[in-house]
């Protein structure tokens, strides 16, 4: 058994033409390996291929070209075998009407084989926070409630990769910090977890590494720090004791006075000191009653990347 996790290997997809639609590739031979106990960030732009990526690996698209291999198995030759390796909780909340969570957690144990004395119904509704719900059909739980759901069924065969896919669009600041609650909790009990969100914030948060996709290829693949790291952009604030106007500055420097009354100074740190733009501050007759920096955030790195390709 390797290190990783999930091991991606030259994958392409091509979408045959249909009608006046002309086939489309959409991805484009990605290499990708994503360590074992790691919280890995897949990033990009609406198109760029990341929802393909994730329908193979759950099985539901067939691959036009390469090899995956989940949790050392390859999808080709042990298909069944990498499927129950993996569990998905999807952006849309389908969910039979019917059933109610306690019902559709055992279904759903059910159809991985999951024998009825191993399952962990209600091990799981207590982790999503649904155990007063257990008994209740499912069309009559909120949006949220349903998210958890899923959640719960990505659960049922103890998988040991789970795949998030756009897990807190659209919901409330509650159900959002529960189920970044969760992913840290099945984290440190070793599962190894795949994010993929528009929120930018979030994988600066959670994720130990990111890759980020464009127009089918992976365009950078690197820890969420060393990708920070990139950017060499600074940003010097600095409050003055009394209002002021932004002093005259050389091209190095970009300035910006706030609403506020705050000063912005934005520089590249590795050829423009801090002191440099102090002293410029002083020079022009500016007291500071405070002063702080910003550092770069991984939004300014995605979109640095992406609007380059």
């Amino acid at each position: 058994m390797t290190d990783n996790a999930i091991e991606i290997h030259g994958l392409k997809k091509t979408y045959a033409a249909t009608g006046r639609s002309p086939a489309k590739e959409a991805l484009k031979g990605i290499d990708l390996d994503i360590p074992r106990g790691s919280i890995f960030g897949l990033l990009g732009p609406n198109g760029a291929g990341k929802s393909t990526l994730i329908n193979i690996l759950a099985g539901l698209v067939v691959k036009t070209e390469g090899t995956v291999k989940i949790w050392g198995f390859d999808q080709d030759k042990n298909p069944r075998q990498s499927r129950a390796a993996i569990g998905i909780m999807p952006q849309e909340p389908h969910l039979d009407p019917f059933f109610t969570p306690a019902g559709s957690l055992d279904v759903q144990a059910g159809l991985y084989g999951v024998p009825k004395n191993q399952r962990k119904t209600a091990e799981i509704l207590e982790l999503i926070g649904l155990t007063d719900k257990a008994d209740a059909y499912a069309r009559s739980l909120s949006g949220g409630m349903r998210r958890r759901l899923l959640l719960g069924k990505a659960l049922v065969h103890s998988p040991q990769i789970l795949v998030l896919d756009e897990p807190t669009a659209g919901v409330d600041i509650e159900l959002r910090n529960m189920l970044w609650q969760n992913v840290r909790k099945l984290n440190d009990e070793g599962m190894t977890i795949i994010l993929t969100t528009h929120y930018l914030e979030e994988a600066e948060e959670m994720c130990d590494d990111i890759a980020i996709i464009n127009h089918g290829e992976v365009i950078v693949r690197d820890s969420t720090a060393n990708l920070l790291g990139r950017l060499d952009s600074k940003t010097l604030v600095i409050t003055p004791d009394s209002p002021a106007d932004l002093p005259a500055l050389p091209d190095t420097i970009t300035g910006q006075k706030l609403a506020n009354g705050m000063l912005t100074f934005t520089y590249q740190s590795g050829t423009t000191p801090a002191d440099q733009i102090l002293n410029i501050v002083r020079d022009a007759g500016i007291t500071i009653k405070d002063v702080k920096t910003q550092e770069a955030h991984l939004e300014e790195v995605f979109l640095s990347l992406t609007s380059s390709k």
